[in-house]
C-alpha cells in the first residue's frame, strides 16, 4: 500500500495459480476473483489489472482465449479494466492478475486491529479445497462442484463495502492458509485470541461428505502441520471438522473483525445487498492458544 495523500491510498497486489477446475472460463473467472479479493480484503476498490499467464505451447490458443475471457468478465464485473499483461510458455498453465486498487487511508483494513469483544464474521463458506480435490480424483458430484465454482467466482465486493461502512477493525481473505491459518495471522500480531464456534462455521454443500472420506489437498495438510500448535480444539470436535478448518481455500470469503455495536450496520448493508454472511466467533483476551474452537 502507498499513501498518496490524506484521501487516497494505492493498493498493488498479485496472485496466480495452476488450474483448479477443468472448465477454462471458470478457471479464468476464479483466478480473477481470487486476485481481486486481495484489494477487497484491504477495503479498496479495484481499478486496473494486468494478466499474468504461463501457457503450454502444445495447447490450442482458443483454450487460452476462454481462460482470459472468464478473467476479463470478472474484472469487468468488479468495475475495473484489464490494461494488458504478459504471457510466457510453460509446461503447466498458470494464470492470475496484478491488481491496482484505490482506497481511503482512514478506511483501510489491516490484519492487526482486532480487539477483545469484537465479533468475527465470514462472507463465504469453506470447502473449496476438499471439493476441488474430489473433482481431480473423479469423486465429486456435479452439483457440489458447480456450487463450489459459484462461491469461488463470487466477488468479495459486497462484504468489503459493508465492512467499510461498519468501520471494520481488521479483515483478511481466507485463501491458501485456510481459516485457521489466516485467523492466526490476525490474532497473533493483535495480541488476542480468536474463539470460533465450529457449529456456526458454514461449509459448502458436499464439503463434509468428502472430508469424511479424508479427501483434502496437500496444502490442507501443510496448514495443519504449520498452524495446529496455536489452535486449541474442543475434544468433542471430529478430526474431519478440524481438518476442514485447515482446508486450503481458493478465492474464499472475507474474515472480518467488527466491534459489537457495528454488527448491526454490517448486517443491514449485507441484507440490502442480498449478500450472504455468517457470524462465526468472537475475539477475546489472549489465552494459552491463538485460536480456540468450541462446538
Amino acid at each position: 500500500m502507498l499513501r498518496l495523500d490524506d484521501e487516497r491510498a494505492l493498493i498493488f497486489t498479485t496472485d496466480f495459480f495452476t488450474p483448479i477446475v477443468d472448465d477454462p472460463t471458470s478457471y479464468g473467472a476464479i483466478a480473477a476473483a481470487n486476485a481481486l479479493s486481495d484489494v477487497y480484503a484491504m477495503g479498496g476498490r479495484p481499478v486496473l489489472a494486468l494478466n499474468i499467464v504461463a501457457f503450454p505451447a502444445n495447447l490450442p490458443g482458443s483454450l487460452l482465449g476462454e481462460i482470459l475471457r472468464g478473467s476479463a468478465e470478472k474484472v469487468r464485473e468488479a468495475g475495473a479494466v484489464i490494461a494488458g499483461g504478459h504471457t510466457i510458455k510453460d509446461d503447466e498453465p498458470k494464470i492470475g492478475l496484478a491488481v491496482i486498487g484505490m482506497a481511503e487511508p482512514a478506511k483501510l483494513f489491516g490484519k492487526t486491529g482486532a480487539r477483545p469483544g469484537d465479533v468475527l464474521v465470514l462472507s463465504k463458506p469453506l470447502g473449496t479445497g476438499t471439493i476441488t480435490t474430489a473433482g481431480k480424483n473423479d469423486k465429486v458430484k456435479a452439483e457440489h462442484l458447480r456450487g463450489a465454482i459459484g462461491w469461488m467466482t463470487r466477488l468479495n465486493r459486497d462484504a468489503s463495502r459493508a465492512a467499510s461502512l461498519a468501520g471494520a477493525r481488521a479483515a483478511t481473505d481466507v485463501t491458501g492458509f485456510g481459516l485457521m491459518g489466516h485467523a492466526t495471522e490476525m490474532a497473533g500480531p493483535a495480541g488476542v485470541t480468536f474463539r470460533f464456534k465450529a457449529g456456526a462455521v458454514p461449509f459448502m454443500d458436499g464439503a463434509q461428505d468428502y472430508a469424511a472420506e479424508w479427501i483434502f489437498p496437500g496444502g490442507s495438510a501443510d496448514n495443519k502441520l504449520t498452524y495446529e500448535p496455536g489452535v486449541r480444539f474442543d475434544a468433542s470436535l471430529s478430526e474431519e471438522t478440524r481438518m476442514l478448518l485447515f482446508d486450503a481455500q481458493t478465492s474464499g470469503g472475507l474474515l472480518v473483525a467488527l466491534a459489537e455495536p457495528a454488527l448491526a450496520t454490517f448486517a443491514a448493508e449485507m441484507d440490502r445487498l442480498s449478500a450472504p454472511w455468517w457470524r462465526i466467533g468472537e475475539v477475546v483476551e489472549r489465552q494459552d492458544s491463538l485460536i480456540d474452537v468450541i462446538p
